[in-house]
């Protein structure tokens, strides 16, 4: 399937979607504490930025009813999830995204930190950046962890796995 962008009238913004979905992604989870309590969103719109100073990125719809929470956040954690993860994928893209007690581990002024995932990084905010229909959070990485596993991702709207290589 084709399409052209010379003219908007002919634009198909579903088409463009599923276009796009022929990259393959990861899936993360991003963390935070919110006036709301802790709260997960699910994203695939993540990625590194720069090593000196480390600098992330990750990306949220303007109209995301989670929005102002995590726009107001100073402080989150990008969680790369293992192909176990799957459900929490799902729950933390269409379900409930508040954290119970049990998911996740936090020390002050940490934030919540899901407690099986790949990689972790917890992050100070370090810029908002509005482009188009999202949010742009640019995020200092202040700490990490990683373990061995496959990693779940996402491809073409359908859920999949990257081998870990060195395991």
């Amino acid at each position: 399937m084709t399409g052209l962008i010379d003219n908007t009238d002919d634009f198909d913004p579903r088409a463009y979607r599923r276009a796009l979905g022929g990259f393959a992604t990861g899936v993360c989870v991003v963390t935070a504490h919110t006036v709301d309590g802790p709260l997960g969103i699910t994203v695939n719109s993540f990625t590194s930025v720069s090593l000196e100073p480390p600098l992330v990125l990750w990306c949220m719809d303007i109209k995301s009813d989670r929005h102002d929470a995590f726009a107001g956040a100073e402080r989150f954690a990008v969680h790369m999830l293992p192909v176990e993860d799957q459900a929490m994928s799902d729950r933390f893209a269409w379900g409930a995204a508040r954290l119970t007690e049990q998911e996740f581990e936090t020390g002050n002024p940490a934030p919540p930190r899901l407690r099986n995932a790949v990689t972790r990084l917890d992050c100070l905010t370090h810029d908002r950046i509005v482009m188009g229909d999202h949010l742009v959070i640019v995020g200092r990485v202040t700490a990490f962890d990683t373990r061995p596993g496959d990693a779940l991702t996402y491809f073409r709207g359908k859920y999949g796995s990257a081998v870990d290589p060195t395991a």
